[in-house]
């Protein structure tokens, strides 16, 4: 969904990333200060109620996620290491998001409709640590799983969106039957990339079972 404004950003970054190398800014710094800040964001604004300027600045630093990327590019130091920082300060950021949003239902009892929020806001916060990590398990063996419904940056404006816009009387309702929504869809991620990835070894033939050392029952 914001592929095309993702091609964008990195057009638009383009500028600060060269004045970022420049000042001797490492794309690792910016990786980690970028997940710091939404982290900080996340458990502080959001559970608090600050939905409106939480929700803004969270969403800002979400697409500015790329930045770092483009300045690995273009200082000719993208490979294995950057990559693996980057996902796992996603995973960290993710999981604050959705962890914010749970503690905003927590302590705001009243402003909807029992538990269905916290439960529904948990499912995302678990399922979207599941979604990455069965992709990454797949590549562990040597397959891909690349399909689903949503990817990262979907999956948190998509919750965003409808939580910015409660304070300004967006009904609290909307924001759970799209984390209902949500989490399905990440549900339904898994179980395709599940499929994918047994239909890839099944080609290759790896789900035969391993013969019983000799002398040994099956």
């Amino acid at each position: 969904m914001l592929r095309g404004l993702r091609s964008f950003m990195t057009r638009l970054f383009t500028p600060l990333a060269r004045l970022l190398l420049a000042l001797r800014v490492s794309p690792d710094a910016v990786t980690i200060a970028g997940t710091v800040v939404v982290t900080t964001l996340a458990l502080t604004l959001v559970p608090m109620g600050h939905t409106l300027v939480g929700g803004l600045l969270i969403g800002f630093f979400v697409l500015f996620d790329s930045l770092d990327g483009v300045m690995a590019r273009m200082a000719g130091r993208s490979g294995p290491w950057g990559a693996f920082l980057d996902s796992t300060m996603d995973r960290v950021a993710d999981g604050a998001v959705f962890a914010g949003i749970t503690l905003w239902f927590v302590l705001h009892p009243d402003e909807h409709h029992g538990l269905w929020g916290i439960a529904v806001a948990l499912a995302c916060l678990v399922l979207g640590s599941v979604v990455p990590y069965a992709r990454a398990r797949a590549e562990s063996v040597g397959a891909t799983a690349q399909v689903g419904i949503a990817e990262r940056a979907d999956r948190l404006l998509v919750a965003l969106v409808p939580f910015t816009f409660m304070q300004v009387g967006l009904p609290v309702v909307v924001l759970e039957v799209v984390l209902t929504l949500l989490a399905l869809a990440s549900l339904v991620t898994v179980f395709q990339r599940m499929a994918t990835v047994r239909a890839q070894l099944l080609r290759r033939g790896f789900d035969q079972p391993e013969a019983p050392p000799a002398g040994q029952e099956a």
